[in-house]
């Protein structure tokens, strides 16, 4: 089967122009600890980059292994509905807890419409959303997180800051750290 080279498109989350002659996408679960480990990573890389750079996020929760992975995505995409998906992205990388007492704590401290929030968690608004950003990294082939794809191809190597920075930049020894 060939894999499709995820593309950012209007209806994606990112940061920065479209345009930006570099595009990192990220398939993630905010439950998933190696995905928290790499949330600071790609802040980073933004600072760093700057307008050279486009940053995507996708959700790919792997719910056989986070229990609290796909309920975290609707959460993301909610705030995202009320203007507030990264603040959410963010709070849900560098949080201790994912259930929906928790979730719905979060809505309150980024001023969310919570009765709405948890509107949207309980009927599902948005997880079709959720379900084409899963078929999008199993068409790409992704099977785990985080999944990162620089300008289209597939990151093979670690994702610390300095090999992540190579590869957007083609750079090498760069010893930067977080």
């Amino acid at each position: 089967m060939s894999q499709l080279k995820p593309v950012l498109g209007p209806r994606d989350h990112f940061r920065g122009d479209l345009a930006a002659p570099l595009q990192l996408v990220e398939f993630g679960d905010y439950e998933c600890p190696f995905c928290r480990s790499a949330y600071p990573i790609s802040e980073v890389l933004q600072e760093r980059l700057g307008d050279q750079l486009c940053f995507g996020f996708r959700h790919f929760p792997i719910v056989g292994a986070h229990s609290h992975a796909l309920v975290a995505a609707e959460a993301a995409e909610a705030a995202g509905a009320q203007g507030k998906f990264w603040e959410m992205h963010g709070l849900l990388y560098t949080a201790d807890a994912l259930d929906l007492a928790s979730l719905e704590s979060y809505a309150g401290m980024l001023d969310l419409d919570v009765r709405q929030l948890v509107s949207d968690l309980r009927t599902h608004r948005f997880i079709d959303k959720i379900r084409a950003d899963l078929h999008a990294g199993a068409i790409s082939g992704v099977n785990g997180t985080p999944t990162f794809f620089v300008n289209g191809v597939r990151h093979e190597g670690r994702f610390d800051l300095d090999t992540l920075l190579a590869a957007l930049t083609g750079e090498t020894d760069l010893h930067l750290h977080v």
